[in-house]
């Protein structure tokens, strides 16, 4: 059996101080830990916009109807609010869950050996998107669901998933300045495929904004703009991502780029194929709940996606396998 070391004072004294940097003096976790801990931060950042979604389709936005109290009298949901109560207070409850996979992140990167800022800093980053997008839930609730913060609230996520999908990357890199795989050219072209796809992402939350889902069976303000309009608005956005994607894919072909660059490109394109057809069909049979929520996923995915195109443009090796010398500096793929 092991034994645990007793807590001295001065061991708990250094625990309060700085309980960060206690555990990294007593813990190192493995790499596959660390990445694993990263991306459990990723899929929870995907798992509260779905169920977030799930909360507005099924009516239950004002499930909870003050914030950050469920009622005026309770913490918590009551058999009064019924299973719209239900819905929204659980998926309040799993803001902690997804408080804990990012804690869990934050731990494992700064217990990691040799300590690596930058993945710390990228885990304190969720953190605070995380809190940041709890208080403008609260808010979501307090204004009734008006369409303008609904949105909002969702491109916070997005920006919470930008961070997390960052941070997993980093993980399975090194720590030595990033060095290019494909030109200037391509990188460019790249740079406006992530602009296509924001602009993609913030044109289908008008679309949320100015339809009929309007996350409760009350009265609820809409952006007003025809949302039919916004959706073809939207499809047009969605045939450049694709027509970019597709460019981009031959493109690298032709200048024989390495299989990195190619593998993401090819994920990215089978997304949006995907994401296309459940666009089209939910448009054409009037925007049925689950196939709402099956877009919403596809939206995270898609932009999972598109960053994990962007980093796989250079790679970052470990700072130590560049000390031997010349045999290390072999260039991967076309320089910039």
């Amino acid at each position: 059996m092991v034994r645990v070391p007793k807590l001295t004072p001065a061991d708990a004294a250094a625990a309060l101080r700085n309980p960060l940097a206690f555990i990294a003096d007593r813990w190192t976790p493995d790499p596959r830990t660390v990445r694993r801990a990263a991306l459990a931060a990723l899929v929870m950042s995907v798992v509260i916009v779905v169920t977030g979604g799930a909360v507005r389709l099924t009516g239950s936005g004002l499930g909870c109807p003050t914030w950050p109290t469920c009622t005026d009298d309770s913490l918590t949901t009551t058999r009064a609010m019924g299973v719209h109560g239900v819905i929204e207070f659980g998926n309040r409850m799993l803001t902690y869950v997804l408080c804990a996979a990012v804690g869990w992140a934050i731990i494992a990167a700064r217990s990691r050996k040799p300590w690596r800022r930058d993945l710390t800093r990228l885990g304190w980053a969720q953190f605070w998107v995380v809190m940041s997008n709890a208080v403008l839930g609260g808010v979501v609730v307090l204004v009734g669901l008006n369409p303008y913060t609904v949105a909002a609230h969702f491109l916070l996520s997005t920006a919470l998933i930008t961070v997390a999908t960052v941070m997993w990357q980093r993980t399975r890199e090194g720590d030595a300045q990033p060095r290019p795989l494909v030109g200037g050219a391509v990188r460019q072209l790249v740079w406006f495929l992530v602009a296509a796809a924001v602009l993609l992402i913030a044109a289908g939350t008008v679309v949320t904004g100015a339809g009929p889902h309007a996350g409760d069976s009350s009265e609820v303000a809409r952006i007003p703009l025809d949302w039919e309009t916004i959706a073809k608005l939207h499809a047009v956005l969605a045939w450049i991502v694709v027509t970019l994607t597709f460019a981009l894919w031959f493109i690298l072909k032709a200048v024989d780029a390495p299989k990195g660059p190619l593998s993401r490109t090819r994920d990215l394109f089978l997304v949006l194929l995907a994401q296309g057809v459940i666009g089209y069909i939910q448009y054409f049979t009037h925007l049925p709940e689950a196939l709402v929520a099956l877009h919403m996923l596809g939206s995270c995915l898609m932009w999972i996606a598109t960053l994990r195109v962007l980093l796989s443009l250079r790679e970052r090796p470990d700072s130590s396998a560049e000390v031997p010398g010349p045999a290390t500096e072999v260039t991967v793929g076309t320089p910039a």
